[in-house]
């Protein structure tokens, strides 16, 4: 079961390799202006596991990706209209602008972008429960 914590764009960098080639329904991504949060449920291929362990299959794991001091965020390519549109996330990347604030990109396949305006990097990621197997491995072209 991972649990990582993020504080600067090193610890982004980690916590990105860990959620490349998560899904997760548009329905799923949630910002909470009043406490300041943006949080995706999302069901994560789990690269820290090593092939084969899991009865010679690949795994998923069910888990929250979490923002705290979001001070803003918007949706470019992702229709929230519609909730049950599966979206694929492929990296997370910091932009500083006034440090330590700055803007977090979450990027998905096909264009899809949630921008963050955040105070600084505060970020959680853990898992939420039991493993299964995933249905195929995530393949990447050269």
């Amino acid at each position: 079961m991972l649990k990582l914590a993020a504080l600067d764009e090193k610890d982004l960098e980690v916590v990105s390799a860990h959620v490349q080639d998560a899904v997760l329904k548009v329905g799923e991504l949630a910002y909470h202006p009043d406490a300041r949060q943006f949080a995706a449920a999302m069901n994560r291929f789990a690269w820290e596991v090593p092939r084969g362990f899991f009865g010679g299959k690949d795994e998923r794991r069910r888990s929250l990706l979490q923002f705290d001091r979001v001070l803003g965020a918007k949706l470019s390519g992702i229709d929230r209209s519609r909730p049950e549109d599966v979206l694929s996330l492929l990296a997370i990347r910091f932009q500083a602008s006034d440090a330590p604030a700055g803007t977090v990109d979450l990027l998905f396949s096909g264009g899809g972008t949630v921008r963050l305006d955040v105070e600084c990097i505060e970020a959680r990621l853990t898992d939420l429960g039991a493993a299964w197997r995933a249905g195929a491995r995530p393949a990447h072209g050269a």
